[in-house]
């Protein structure tokens, strides 16, 4: 299979990037804001990192592997962290929330605190970097 050119991979960026924007814009004003924070806290943190779809959600990509992805439920938003290892490095910090496997709930009128979400991310970039 031949490699993506750059144009094409910059064209796939920019039409998951307006799908991610269309979502967003779908969602209630409270999910809405709370997901497009933990958007912009993951982009900060990670500015290589380039916005896809991922299982049909929103996500990031870092050095062409899923870095992390998020979503909106019913009555709550999630992050997955898409590493069970990552999950359990952070065990300390996210005994107080909602969690399962691979998934972080939490409300929007709760979100995550930045700094959880940039450690994360972090360890991500570490484990794809590793």
């Amino acid at each position: 299979m031949a490699r993506k050119t750059i144009e094409a991979a910059q064209a796939e960026a920019a039409a998951a990037t307006k799908r991610i924007d269309i979502t967003l814009a779908g969602l209630p004003a409270d999910q809405r804001t709370a997901l497009q924070g933990l958007r912009e806290t993951i982009a900060a943190t990670a500015p290589d990192a380039v916005d896809t779809i991922s299982y049909g959600v929103p996500a990031f990509r870092y050095r062409g592997r899923p870095l992390v992805a998020y979503a909106a439920a019913k009555a709550h938003c999630s992050l997955f962290p898409m590493s069970g290892a990552v999950m359990q490095a952070h065990r300390a910090e996210l005994a107080a929330l909602d969690t399962s496997k691979g998934t972080i709930r939490f409300r929007p009128d709760r979100p995550l605190p930045n700094a959880l979400i940039a450690s994360i991310v972090r360890a991500r970039m570490e484990e794809i970097d590793g």
